[in-house]
């Protein structure tokens, strides 16, 4: 079963958990990438809160491959800001390599606690959980 961006944001924390954890990490993305913010999985406002911080907070990453790392899109204008190393690792969630975005080095002193990691759920679509301090804190998806 082939899965879609509209497809994941209307799963619950259960069903996303399931796909990630089935999901081999792919090979590290290289581009720009739309990005979708999963807040509160399966609920009745999963869908408006996406919309509503995609509009105004993240729009998405821009992976740097070769040069191993990222920078996020930020604000309405989509400014590149917020960066990421970004390397292979073990999950946070399950066992097995995930692709680790790291910001504990980042310029911007407010990410630092930050961990994400994402694996390639269907060809140019990726699933993420997000960490503060490895407590997971939302799901987010990103298409190519």
């Amino acid at each position: 079963m082939t899965v879609t961006p509209v497809d994941l944001v209307k799963m619950s924390q259960f069903e996303l958990d399931e796909i990630y954890r089935n999901s081999y990490r792919g090979e590290i993305p290289d581009g720009n990438a739309r990005g979708t913010a999963i807040i509160t999985p399966g609920s009745p406002v999963t869908e408006g809160m996406a919309s509503l911080i995609n509009m105004l907070a993240w729009q998405g990453k821009i992976f740097y491959r070769e040069q191993g790392y990222l920078l996020n899109k930020m604000s309405p204008f989509s400014w590149e800001l917020v960066d990421a190393k970004v390397y292979v690792g073990n999950s946070l969630l399950c066992e097995g390599e995930s692709i680790i975005l790291d910001y504990s080095q980042s310029s911007f002193f407010l990410a630092q606690p930050i961990r994400d990691e994402i694996r390639e759920v269907a060809p140019n679509l990726y699933l993420g959980n997000a960490y503060w301090d490895k407590t997971r804190v939302l799901n987010f998806v990103l298409e190519f």
